[in-house]
């Protein structure tokens, strides 16, 4: 699939859009095909996601986080190959460009031929409008994580 890049500008301030994408275990209400995430510990996440139809299951691991400016992982385990960055731009006092970029290996049939079709790019263009409207209808985060995670 090679790298997906899709961004938002939401009407909230850049603390905000970044202190709610911290509450993973909230992705389900905005991300399309995300049954569940249970947070491990501070890097570890497991994920159940319905992907191409079929679900799955994986740990992530986050290898960068560096308060209001960005949140990077990559999957540990399970079938699912990706890793990614999301990036928080302060555009004023009230507006934040919100940027994933993600690298997504399909690996099987069904997976490739969502990627074929346009069908995995659709769902993360899709994702970000619903974190757009998700984080401007709430107008605050629910919770925050401000650590600091280093690469390493």
């Amino acid at each position: 699939m090679g790298m997906v890049k899709e961004s938002v500008e939401v009407q909230v301030p850049v603390r905000t859009a970044y202190n709610q994408w911290t509450q993973f275990e909230e992705f389900p209400q905005f991300m399309e095909g995300v049954e569940r995430i249970t947070q491990i510990d501070d890097r570890h996440n497991r994920w159940t996601a319905k992907i191409a139809g079929v679900r799955r299951e994986f740990e992530t691991e986050i290898v960068d986080q560096l308060p209001d400016e960005r949140v990077a992982w990559r999957t540990t385990t399970g079938e699912v190959r990706q890793h990614g960055i999301v990036t928080f731009q302060r555009v004023d006092d009230t507006h934040t460009r919100v940027e994933l970029a993600m690298d997504v290996e399909p690996t099987d049939a069904a997976e490739k031929a969502a990627d074929l079709t346009g069908v995995l790019n659709r769902r993360i263009k899709g994702d970000m409008q619903r974190f757009k409207e998700y984080i401007e209808h709430r107008g605050s985060e629910s919770g925050a994580w401000r650590g600091r995670i280093t690469p390493g």
